[in-house]
């Protein structure tokens, strides 16, 4: 392997020494022809008038989540205004194998190129997507292995074995969820939308609706294969190359190296996974504050604890939506959870109107990601391409996002000292001054207070803001609107009006930093323009991350934005400036 060259800049097709196409066929051989010219589907619209067939039935397919995972030139977000659009590579090395990855690996390094990481696609910061690059393109690595049993590599007391999953690095949480949950009757702590990458959700420390009970994603983390920029194969856990292994937990995607494999636990499998959803109205803005009070209020008697997550929603309107989930607990539990403010709600009819009532449904938790269930019970969409895969299901929800451009997204952790009695009035009139100037969604999952003692512990082991674990909740406030691309005739983006949102979104989050002025926010929904980043993403964790990647990648091969080490480098990744 020849010495690496001390990276200044990175080459541009059109620079002298851009590698020669007799060099990329060299490359095309190492990897045994999955090589391919990336090109954007955007670009065959050109000169297509906007109200075309063709223009349309394009636009129709951008709504399919499994059509832009399986196209090299997309990305599950088209954009956002002002920050960055999806672009694609040069090439992509379609990797199926490990190594395919350390080919494209050293290639990358001996030939100073802009070096793109994509699994499911699914940044929001552009972070899987560049112009002028060579794209890892993990979507075909998607091997699952269900272990009865798993002993780490380089540990040889046996009592640790425990039952886990291995993946690929291509495998989204889909595909995973079927095989641990549906087949064998385990549970494995993943990402809610079920198109969303095993490995990048992972890197990113990673929710899912039942984090408080079973932790991060990245907590049930147990061995990783990882690629560092050397193109060495490392295997590593807790005994092998420990701090790497800490790195790649929640320290974010694409920065420490390119991870093929990962191995997690599984858990027991509780008997009932539920939902409860349901909207209500306030007649009037003291209505509301009372509503919110209330909720808050009973949030931290009967829900902050291990069996609640997901969404309370504060809305435009002094409208309030309940989108919660539980697990352990059946139906009429929940049922008896609820009535007190259920009760409540219908004795208030002279301030507040039900505009959907507030269903609570528990099922067996075998069937809460099986295709087939979730198809019959009109739950899910379906991939409509000719010859897709039955289990190519996705969230009927999740059909908003995909292919969406941005317009903001902010995230704060809101700390649970808040719930104490005496300080939920300044948090209810912190939710209301936010809510009168955009929506915003406090997601009861995403933060580990109330959480078991399992997983604030291995949340505390993990490379994340450490906020995290003292956060009943992250708000989200966020706009975007459906697909469109710049010179796309009638299918541009709405720039005005992207303004406009990003101002009210930023008027809404300064009431809530007035209330937790250091908040700090989660690395995968998160500001792209965040100033404070490494404080906000990583907090006291930063310098340990950022003496990991001196070790690992010195030369700075592996560049994201807002991503480890990223300050030593232009915005665009190509131009060193520390």
């Amino acid at each position: 392997m020849s010495k690496a060259v001390p990276l200044v800049y990175r080459l541009r097709p059109g620079d002298p020494d851009w590698p020669t196409e007799a060099v990329w066929d060299r490359l095309r051989r190492d990897v045994l022809g999955n090589l391919v010219k990336v090109c954007s589907p955007f670009a065959e619209l050109t000169g297509v008038p906007p109200a075309s067939d063709d223009c349309e039935e394009f636009f129709r397919k951008l709504k399919n989540p499994y059509y832009l995972g399986d196209e090299s030139g997309l990305t599950q977000t088209l954009g956002w205004i002002g920050a960055w659009t999806s672009q694609p590579s040069i090439y992509a090395v379609a990797a199926r194998s490990t190594a395919d990855v350390v080919a494209a690996v050293i290639f990358a390094r001996e030939h100073r190129l802009r070096l793109v990481i994509k699994g499911g696609g699914h940044s929001y910061q552009g972070t899987s997507n560049a112009s002028d690059s060579l794209l890892i393109w993990t979507r075909n690595m998607n091997r699952i292995t269900v272990h009865e049993m798993f002993v780490c590599s380089g540990c040889e007391d046996q009592a640790t074995a425990t039952p886990a999953v291995t993946v690929e690095a291509g495998v989204i949480w889909g595909q995973v969820y079927d095989a641990v949950v549906s087949k064998a009757g385990r549970y494995v702590q993943g990402g809610g939308c079920l198109t969303v990458g095993v490995a990048g959700l992972v890197q990113s420390g990673g929710f899912g609706s039942f984090s408080k009970a079973y932790g991060l994603a990245c907590g049930s983390l147990l061995e990783a294969e990882i690629v560092t920029a050397d193109g060495v194969v490392r295997t590593v856990n807790r005994q092998m190359e420990p701090d790497l292994f800490w790195g790649i937990k929640g320290g974010g995607g694409g920065s420490l190296g390119v991870i093929t494999r990962l191995t997690l636990k599984t858990h027991l499998l509780p008997n009932f996974f539920g939902r409860v959803q349901g909207t209500i109205s306030a007649k009037s803005d003291d209505a509301f504050r009372e509503l919110i009070r209330r909720v808050v209020r009973f949030y931290r008697g009967a829900l902050f604890n291990s069996h609640w997550g997901e969404q309370i929603a504060l809305r435009s309107g002094n409208i309030l939506e309940f989108n919660m989930v539980f697990q352990g607990l059946d139906q009429k539990e929940a049922e008896d959870i609820w009535r007190p403010l259920l009760d409540w709600v219908v004795a208030s009819t002279n301030d507040l109107a039900i505009v959907n009532p507030i269903r609570i449904l528990a099922a067996p938790a075998r069937r809460r990601w099986d295709p087939e269930y979730l198809r019959q019970n009109g739950l899910v969409l379906q991939d409509d391409r000719p010859g897709a895969s039955p289990a190519n299901v996705f969230w009927a929800g999740n059909q908003e996002e995909a292919g969406m451009v941005l317009h903001a997204y902010q995230s704060a952790w809101i700390p649970a000292l808040l719930l104490q009695p005496d300080r939920q009035e300044a948090l209810v009139n912190s939710l209301l001054a936010a809510a009168k100037r955009w929506d915003v969604v406090l997601h009861t999952n995403k933060g580990l207070a109330g959480g078991t003692p399992e997983a604030i512990a291995t949340t505390k082991d993990a490379a994340m803001n450490p906020a995290v674990a003292d956060a009943f909740a992250l708000l989200i406030c966020a706009n975007a609107e459906q697909p469109a691309y710049p010179g796309v005739p009638g299918h541009e983006p709405d720039v005005m009006t992207a303004h406009e949102h990003a101002r009210a979104v930023e008027r809404a989050m300064k009431e809530i930093h007035n209330l937790v002025p250091m908040a700090g926010s989660y690395v995968a929904e998160s500001d792209y323009f965040e100033a404070e980043w490494q404080r906000s993403f990583w907090g006291q964790n930063y310098q340990r991350l950022l003496a990991i990647k001196e070790r690992y990648d010195p030369e700075g091969l592996f560049f994201v934005h807002h991503g480890v080490g990223a300050e030593r480098w232009s915005p665009d990744g190509f131009r060193r400036i520390s």
